[in-house]
């Protein structure tokens, strides 16, 4: 047929396609993030994420624990506070460096509790003890989740319960719609294992 492009050029095309980099997320055109989770996460204070490596929203237990989202350049594991936080981030990893513990292929959707400083006597009771909230909840909710991704464990680093996937195979023009779809079900699955409440209440204790 006239005009009709040649099959190896029309593959080349469609494997060119496939291969093309993924739009980074901006912290300034993730407001819809901050509108989606309110409703699941209720009662915490959002704060746009500034430090690098991640585009999103913070999800604080209280307006004291601002300190939880960090904007140093220092490494994920090794960030120290003299404040205690709790809470949640919601977004995009961009850039795995700070958190290679994840093995992570950025850029990447990305929900975490979190809780600081790490090693700090709020972290351990809360994360790293043995009948701590977060294992238990863990434990839980990975016996809720069957199917991948399934939710990640690290009672050492700032990102202690944890969800991530990969964007690289999506394609851009579906890239906002497959997150939303993402974070809709984790946040759910975090309301539904207690934790929202629980994380709120134990911050508030401290």
């Amino acid at each position: 047929m006239k005009g009709a492009r040649p099959k190896k050029k029309r593959a080349a095309i469609s494997r060119t396609r496939r291969r093309s980099p993924v739009r980074e997320p901006a912290s300034e055109s993730a407001a819809w993030i901050r509108e989606l989770a309110t409703p699941y996460l209720k009662g915490y204070l959002p704060i746009a994420a500034s430090e690098s490596g991640l585009r999103g929203y913070w999800f604080l237990a209280s307006r004291s624990s601002s300190s939880l989202a960090i904007s140093d350049s220092r490494s994920a594991s090794h960030r120290r506070s003299n404040s205690q936080a709790a809470g949640f981030f919601v977004g995009y990893l961009v850039d795995g460096a700070d958190f290679s513990f994840l093995r992570p292929e950025p850029p990447e959707c990305l929900v975490f509790a979190g809780i600081r400083p790490v090693g700090g006597r709020l972290h351990k009771r809360l994360a790293a003890e043995p009948d701590s909230l977060l294992r238990k909840t863990f434990e839980y909710i990975r016996w809720l989740t069957h199917r991948p991704p399934r939710f990640v464990f690290h009672e050492h680093e700032l990102p202690a319960m944890a969800r991530h996937w990969p964007m690289g195979t999506w394609p851009i023009e579906k890239q906002k719609h497959l997150s939303r779809n993402f974070f809709i079900e984790t946040l759910a699955w975090l309301v539904r294992s207690g934790l929202v409440r629980k994380l709120k209440e134990e911050a508030a204790r401290s």
